[in-house]
């Protein structure tokens, strides 16, 4: 029995509805209304909040845009800046460079100048002490000689006087 009531309901049913012509101008009917009901919506409230949010990106996007340019270039003058800074400072080194080595040659310049004449002059003082010992040297090699002399002379059985002893002696150490 139940295979009755199911067959009969079945041969009574037209199918799917949508395949119904019958009712095909009411479901054309909700359709163009369905769609004019969503066009509204769509054009009154949800694509304008989108269009403001496109807007919106698009003018932050400039923003940025428009900003990293502006702090590329400030990047760029301060690179210049520091390049500009640091070959003045090396300059400013290489001056002071030379100039500590000016003062340090002017210094030298002078010790070496005030230690040659110390040296000069501790020299001239031991050429003179040389020559004064040279003179006493020379002086007691000549008593040293006559005495010497006289008593060579008088070994060998001479007599010599002082005066010729004093010539003998004095014209053998000219030379």
């Amino acid at each position: 029995m139940a295979t009755e009531t199911h067959s009969a309901a079945a041969d009574a049913a037209p199918g799917m509805p949508q395949l119904d012509f019958s009712t095909w101008g009411n479901q054309i009917f909700w359709l163009v209304l369905a769609l004019i009901a969503t066009y509204l919506i769509l054009s009154r409230v949800a694509l304008p909040r989108i269009g403001a949010v496109l807007a919106e990106r698009q003018g932050t996007i400039t923003n940025d845009i428009a900003a990293a340019e502006d702090l590329k270039a400030k990047a760029v003058d301060a690179e210049e800046a520091y390049n500009k800074a640091l070959v003045d400072a090396r300059a400013e080194a290489q001056r002071i460079v030379a100039e500590t080595k000016a003062e340090i040659q002017a210094d030298l310049d002078t010790a070496i100048a005030k230690a040659d004449g110390e040296i000069a002059a501790k020299a001239a003082e031991s050429q003179k002490a040389i020559e004064e010992i040279r003179a006493g040297a020379m002086d007691s090699v000549k008593v040293v000689a006559k005495d010497t002399a006289k008593e060579i002379i008088a070994a060998m059985g001479g007599k010599a006087d002082a005066k010729t002893v004093t010539a003998a002696v004095t014209a053998r150490m000219k030379g």
